[in-house]
């Protein structure tokens, strides 16, 4: 009797597990599905190619035009810049942790870089706008420092510790006859790190940076605060500029209902979508390459 009740157990939450799966996934299509509706609409009236390679963005012109490019690579210079920043430290910090750090001291790193990630963005955009960026200005002599750079800063703090923390786990998962064995033909600790662990960590490491980019790209708040938001083609990161997530959010709550502006703007996010997906499933793929090799 009990074991007919368990096994009912088990398969009515088998179900509901399953059920949730499926909704998350109909939640997921229907999003993207809706997206893609309103992005036809969009093209029906301009021309995908003219909206992928077109250097201005200006819907509210007396001459409308809506050329993502600027959006397009301004998002991806301070992802980039944010990447640069985040990727050397990240991974400094994961080997650092997982090789050098005593026990009580990473009992206390661990748990602190972890807690980073619940600040809110809002607040690291202020930091931004009141620390970092007259920083900025005072050192290169510009009269604000609300540009890429800026923007570049604060998301490679956002970013550290999904890297950190998923590039430590890949580190430490490492077999230690791996690092044994290294010792044992007279390689120095940081030598085994370098040549031994940090390879054979690779896939987990690859999927730290690839979720800290799909972290970078998809924020709004703190970008839409630090980096100045000019819709212009961008020429550096000494240089204000406007991703696509800052579009949507300044323009969606103040744009006409079902105008060509309207679906402009369900357009560059269907790309956005497209993007973070593309870079999710990356980091996925290297997560699971990961998994097996602690299952080896």
């Amino acid at each position: 009797m009990q074991i007919r009740a368990r096994e009912n157990f088990d398969r009515t939450f088998r179900m509901i597990f399953r059920a949730t799966g499926f909704l998350v996934i109909a939640v997921l299509g229907g999003i993207f599905i809706m997206l893609l509706y309103n992005s036809i609409a969009f093209f029906v009236k301009v021309s995908p190619w003219d909206f992928i390679t077109g250097t201005q963005w200006n819907p509210s012109g007396r001459a409308a035009s809506y050329g993502m490019l600027p959006l397009l690579v301004s998002t991806g210079i301070v992802t980039l810049g944010a990447m640069i920043i985040a990727v050397p430290l990240g991974i400094g910090t994961a080997a650092f942790i997982s090789e050098y750090a005593k026990p009580g001291l990473k009992n206390i790193l661990k748990p602190a870089i972890e807690m980073l990630a619940a600040v809110p963005s809002v607040a690291i955009g202020f930091l931004g706008i009141v620390i970092v960026g007259p920083g900025i200005a005072k050192i290169t002599g510009q009269s604000n420092g609300l540009n890429a750079l800026n923007g570049a800063i604060l998301l490679a703090v956002m970013a550290l510790p999904t890297i950190i923390t998923v590039a430590e786990d890949a580190i430490h998962a490492v077999p230690r006859t791996y690092r044994e064995a290294s010792y044992g033909v007279g390689a120095s600790r940081w030598q085994t790190l370098i040549h031994i662990t940090i390879p054979a960590a690779a896939p987990g490491i690859i999927a730290a940076v690839m979720l800290g980019v799909g972290r970078a790209i998809g924020e709004t708040m703190t970008v839409l605060m630090a980096t100045g938001n000019v819709a212009a083609f961008p020429r550096g990161f000494f240089h204000s500029v406007r991703t696509i997530t800052s579009t949507i959010a300044i323009e969606m709550g103040e744009v006409p209902y079902q105008t060509t502006h309207y679906f402009a703007l369900f357009a560059i996010a269907t790309v956005l979508f497209i993007l973070t997906l593309a870079v999710n499933l990356i980091g996925e793929y290297f997560v699971n390459r990961f998994r097996k090799f602690q299952a080896a």
